[in-house]
């Protein structure tokens, strides 16, 4: 038996791509400005090779990392969670999903009022805390269901517990999900619960992703050869419940370790894929550097306890799906390359990757890793590290 787990930093970039500019993104830098701004503490990473990589530029690079490590390129158009989770799977989007910088056609929000028999406030790309202050106590008055979007591609719903079930809210969004096709395919429909009184809003941890169903992907081949694939946190809505044989959707970082822990010790081969949704969710979009930093430095202290449950031929990698600069102007995600460390206890280490063509590159490996052929995009680096 043995496993692939692959760990998600969500939004943790390692420099913008060159084609950030076209993005508004020229200058991104998560991982450098959030270290440099905290002096954020990352031993473990360190020593996999993190500072090693190409473009780094922070931190001291250790003389013979234990991993092999490289900088990713994102060849898909866009720079959202789905497009770059389903990249590292195996999927190139040549065209970005739908943006909405003006809100959604009003003819499609009459018909989705009609469908769900709620009216709806707001309609704008906007912060999700902010327009809970704004919007909030008139939502708890007339029970209408708060919509916002932002500069990616999200339809989400914001709605009060005690308003609207989470149960009834989750109905709401799987009729958005359904109605929002074609040219209005977003990526992902939002469920936001969110629970207090006017000046005290705060959300809570029930929330769902509705995803564009993905086309066949790495999930599927893995699952079809009957391996088992084990998807913490949101990993699961990212590829709307596809290819998956388990999951938990474990909300926030602490509880997403301790799952993928848990699931280290079972006896299975197969994939474990794991997101860590909280630099992107409360931090990065939130302009919180030094929630980031603490964020980082937390993972980073974790790691010991996932090496204590490798098998001698198991294969972790760590990498990221996009960034989310804290400190670049917005709250919005940025273009950005993202780091890989790929360690096997039984692979060579220090092997520098340089910088790879696409984030499938992953997918690829873990397919080799496997003994399956790759028939989606991507080229494999297994033979690099000599890990088997």
């Amino acid at each position: 038996m043995k496993k692939a787990i692959l760990i998600v930093l969500d939004s943790v970039g390692i420099g913008a791509l060159p084609d950030a500019d076209r993005y508004g993104d020229a200058g991104a830098h998560t991982l450098r400005h959030v270290v440099s701004a905290c002096h954020t503490r990352l031993p473990h990473l360190t020593r996999l090779g993190l500072c090693n990589i190409e473009g780094a530029g922070f931190g001291t690079p250790d003389s013979a990392p234990v991993a092999a490590y490289a900088r990713m390129r994102e060849r898909s158009a866009g720079k959202d969670t789905t497009t770059g989770h389903w990249e590292i799977a195996g999927v190139r989007l040549d065209r970005p999903f739908p943006t909405f910088p003006d809100g959604f056609p009003a003819d499609f929000m009459r018909a989705f009022e009609a469908r769900v028999g709620r009216g709806t406030l707001g309609n704008r790309p906007a912060s999700g805390t902010a327009i809970l202050e704004e919007l909030g106590e008139e939502h708890l008055r007339t029970g209408k269901l708060i919509v916002y979007t932002s500069a990616d591609s999200v339809f989400q719903i914001a709605a009060h517990e005690d308003v609207v079930p989470v149960e009834e809210l989750y109905r709401i969004c799987e009729t958005a999900r359904e109605m929002l096709q074609g040219d209005l395919g977003v990526g992902r429909v939002i469920a936001r619960p969110f629970v207090g009184t006017p000046g005290a809003f705060v959300r809570t941890g029930r929330r769902r992703d509705f995803s564009m169903p993905p086309p066949r992907n790495l999930l599927d081949a893995l699952s079809e050869a009957g391996l088992t694939v084990f998807g913490v946190g949101k990993i699961e809505d990212i590829f709307a419940h596809r290819g998956l044989t388990d999951s938990d959707h474990a909300s926030g970082n602490p509880a997403c370790i301790a799952s993928m822990l848990r699931a280290m010790e079972c006896p299975f081969s197969g994939l474990l894929f794991v997101n860590l949704v909280d630099y992107d969710m409360l931090y990065g979009h939130r302009n919180d550097v030094q929630g980031y930093s603490d964020a980082l430095e937390a993972f980073d202290r974790a790691l010991p306890d996932v090496y204590d449950r490798m098998g001698p031929d198991d294969m972790l990698i760590i990498t990221a799906d996009h960034g989310c600069d804290p400190t670049h102007p917005g709250t919005d995600h940025t273009r950005e390359h993202t780091p890989m460390l790929c360690y096997q206890k039984c692979a060579a280490r220090g092997v520098n990757l340089g910088t790879r063509e696409t984030f499938a590159d992953i997918g690829a490996t873990i397919l080799e890793f496997f003994g399956l052929p790759n028939p989606f995009t991507g080229e494999s680096f297994l033979n690099q590290t000599n890990g088997r």
